[in-house]
């Protein structure tokens, strides 16, 4: 069997942010130095919730990390594999040699200075180094990136997040932060309202940002792109629920996207969800979120 080359980043890439983007950088410029195809090779979940049983709020689903990683940085192939038992107990040594290189072609190896892999996280960026050169491929250990005296992490990213910091965690990631999924029914109210709404659910596990209004851009399956007001919450004034939803007004926009994958970038925090005393009170209020994101983008395009 003739296994194509490649070169492999190594790790799990939660928000894909600038640190990771280092790697992914290095991984495609040895991929084309080698004439290989430059891959990720990352898991389906975070192997410390399994490990723990505790379930680990992420920045980003697994699709959104490999259509950021592929989207952005040029990898042409994403290798998502699931943690499970095989995988925990896996010696090092086997990972390198009988995953990555035997099945997954890989001529050359790029990973973070702290990461750790194999049985009980036995292996190291010192002891890959070492196997590597064992084997005869390459093996490149990237440092950590730093950014105004900060090391760019998933942790520090994830609580931007969650404080609805988008703006700072845009600046860490190096890209907006982003929710990819299918278009789903929701109330109908704003249809009524005169301000239709598409609505967007999280997937499991993935971090919601803080509750509020944000101007976003939202991209439609035929790539073009629209500004949006999106409300993440409960919708207080019109709903007792409890279940956190996104929904998102599209300026200039006459349509239907149900059933449709679209991606919702998070351009800023407007204001906290509140809840108004009569419809009209909300209408009135999302027609200034409304002209505050005219307001952002045409500032944004006189910027260049």
């Amino acid at each position: 069997m003739n296994l194509e080359r490649t070169v492999i980043a190594l790790g799990f890439f939660d928000g894909v942010h600038r640190g990771h983007g280092a790697l992914l950088q290095k991984t495609v410029q040895r991929a084309g130095e080698l004439g290989a195809i430059p891959a990720v090779f990352t898991f389906d979940r975070p192997p410390k919730e399994v490990v723990t049983g505790r379930p680990m709020p992420l920045i980003n689903s697994p699709e959104d990390r490999a259509d950021l990683a592929r989207r952005i940085y040029g990898i042409q192939q994403v290798i998502l594999a699931p943690f499970d038992e095989a995988m925990m107990t896996m010696p090092w040594q086997d990972f390198i040699t009988e995953l990555l290189v035997k099945r997954h072609g890989a001529v050359h190896l790029v990973a973070g200075h702290d990461y750790h892999f194999g049985y009980k996280n036995q292996g190291d960026p010192r002891l890959l180094q070492e196997k590597c050169r064992e084997l005869g491929i390459g093996c490149d250990i990237i440092p950590k990136v730093e950014l105004e005296g900060v090391t760019v992490s998933s942790t520090y990213i994830r609580t931007l997040v969650e404080a609805g910091d988008v703006e700072r965690a845009a600046l860490f990631l190096g890209h907006r932060h982003c929710l990819t999924q299918t278009v789903v029914h929701g109330h109908r109210l704003g249809r009524t309202l005169g301000i239709p709404t598409v609505n967007l659910t999280f997937p499991p596990h993935v971090l919601a940002p803080r509750r509020g209004v944000y101007i976003t851009r939202v991209y439609l399956p035929d790539g073009t792109s629209l500004a949006g007001v999106t409300n993440v919450g409960t919708r207080p004034t019109v709903s007792d629920g409890t279940a956190v939803s996104v929904e998102t007004f599209l300026l200039d926009f006459d349509g239907d996207l149900y059933g449709k994958c679209i991606r919702v970038e998070f351009c800023r925090r407007l204001r906290d969800e509140q809840k108004f005393d009569s419809l009209e009170a909300l209408k009135a209020q999302i027609r200034e979120n409304i002209r505050q994101t005219r307001d952002y983008f045409a500032t944004e395009s006189a910027r260049g």
